[in-house]
């Protein structure tokens, strides 16, 4: 797809990116976004790029949007479809921001798929793997969340069941227990976070052989943001009146 180069852009001003992750009072959430954005600003130098929270962390979104000029881009860090990335982001920046238009959740994307591969590192053949996620309770998050698990499969050429740890639906532990009396000698989760904190804590309880990091600041997940805000823009751009 197009990317869009430095300079301003249709309409006077070049874009800022507003990445918008969930939020967490674990350090370690706003530490690995802080550390994701640096990689995406590497990508892309002269793109100003601002970090924002749904909630609980701070800056929270209405407060890294105040003061910005032009037009801004919000980007979700979020998985999947649900309240936040449909409902929430969407409605807060149309009330704080003239100039704001909101990207699609980052997943699922092949961009993803990569960053869980790379983390399960070499498998076995007789290696059970289960994607972990938080859950939804949004049908589209939870079919967000299928599709992330059949890509895996797609990948690794096996069976990817998922569970999720805190959400309605197929539970983790009882997943990989479900792996393991099949016959499976080992089982690894493949942690579907961007970052560390309750969730991912809850998955190393779930009875898995080994847990995969959450997906954190990996060069593909860089680019996975950078592709979400250049659609979104351009889709944006694309429907302005040409002057």
């Amino acid at each position: 797809m197009a990317e869009l180069t430095s300079g301003p852009m249709r309409g006077g001003y070049a874009p800022t990116l507003v990445a918008v992750a969930h939020g967490t009072r674990r350090p370690g959430g706003p530490e690995t976004v802080r550390a994701l954005l640096e990689r995406v600003r590497r990508l892309r130098p002269w793109l100003n790029v601002v970090e924002a929270y749904a909630e609980i962390s701070e800056p929270v979104l209405e407060e890294a949007v105040a003061g910005l000029d032009g037009p801004v881009v919000a980007v979700p860090l979020l998985l999947a479809r649900g309240y936040h990335a449909l409902v929430d982001i969407p409605g807060r920046l149309e009330r704080v921001h003239p100039h704001a238009v909101t990207a699609r959740p980052l997943g699922p994307h092949a961009l993803l798929t990569a960053t869980l591969a790379d983390h399960l590192g070499p498998l076995r053949s007789s290696d059970a793997v289960v994607l972990g996620a938080a859950g939804s309770s949004d049908p589209a998050g939870v079919a967000d969340v299928r599709t992330a698990a059949r890509l895996l499969a797609r990948r690794l050429r096996r069976p990817v069941p998922y569970g999720f740890v805190a959400a309605e639906g197929p539970r983790l532990a009882e997943v990989v227990a479900e792996r393991r009396r099949r016959g499976a000698p080992r089982v690894k989760v493949a942690s579907y976070l961007l970052a560390p904190g309750l969730f991912h804590e809850r998955m190393l309880e779930a009875g898995a052989d080994a847990v995969t990091p959450p997906l954190g600041a990996h060069d593909a997940l860089a680019r996975l943001v950078l592709r979400r805000f250049d659609e979104a823009w351009l889709r944006h751009a694309a429907a302005i009146p040409a002057a």
